[in-house]
């Protein structure tokens, strides 16, 4: 398990500038504009996408098919693609956390006199990182099933989905007169990491089915 993590982390250390380039675009678009927030969560979501590049370069390499010759089990090899996830997006939010705070800084964004603006930049760190994990493990059973190509137009489509099932939700309670109170807020963010917890076993374990009827030609 520790070498496939290992094996990901190597291949996409090869892109690492690329990307520190593309946060730091995204920092001129983001900040400035919708503030802090809002590039926390584009960092997150962003770095999550990262994992398409790792099969892809399995795909390139035909790793998996020697990968199945070798004592890695299937289980441990779908298990290996949802940790590295959790590494890509929690370094997402972790720069993003970073350099949001620093750009807010400079385009006077984030507020010293007021510590709650302060405090609020964490809270949606982790937001951005349990959004950066639901949508980044949808993509993985598509990847899994299509392969890298047709999955990446595919994941655009799940990523996309989810955010306009949330938006009608979010216009439904509206509708019925739900208020979006502090308290409601509070439980909504304590329950949301558990929430992508159970979201990531539910692709872990469809994942896994589609790659265990997988056949490889060797």
């Amino acid at each position: 398990m520790k070498s496939l993590i290992i094996k990901d982390l190597y291949n996409i250390g090869h892109n690492a500038k690329s990307m520190i380039f593309m946060l730091l675009v995204f920092a001129f678009i983001f900040i400035p504009f919708s503030g802090p927030e809002g590039y926390i969560i584009a960092s997150g979501i962003l770095c999550s996408m990262m994992i398409m590049t790792t099969f892809s370069f399995d795909d390139n390499s035909k790793w998996t098919k020697y990968a199945m010759v070798t004592p890695v089990t299937k289980k441990e090899l779908v298990a290996s693609k949802f940790i590295v996830l959790l590494i890509f997006s929690v370094i997402g939010v972790v720069i993003g956390l970073v350099i949001g705070f620093i750009g807010g800084i400079i385009v006077h964004k984030v507020d010293f006199s007021d510590i709650s603006n302060i405090l609020t930049l964490p809270v949606v760190a982790v937001v951005g990182l349990v959004i950066a994990e639901i949508l980044g493990s949808m993509a993985i059973p598509l990847l899994f099933k299509f392969g890298t190509e047709k999955a990446r137009t595919l994941s655009l489509v799940s990523f996309i989905v989810p955010a306009l099932i949330c938006f009608g939700v979010y216009e439904l309670l509206i509708l019925l007169g739900v208020s979006f109170t502090d308290r409601f807020t509070f439980i909504l963010l304590c329950c949301s990491p558990l929430i992508a917890l159970v979201w990531n076993l539910v692709m872990y374990k469809i994942s896994y089915v589609i790659f265990s009827k997988k056949e490889l030609l060797y």
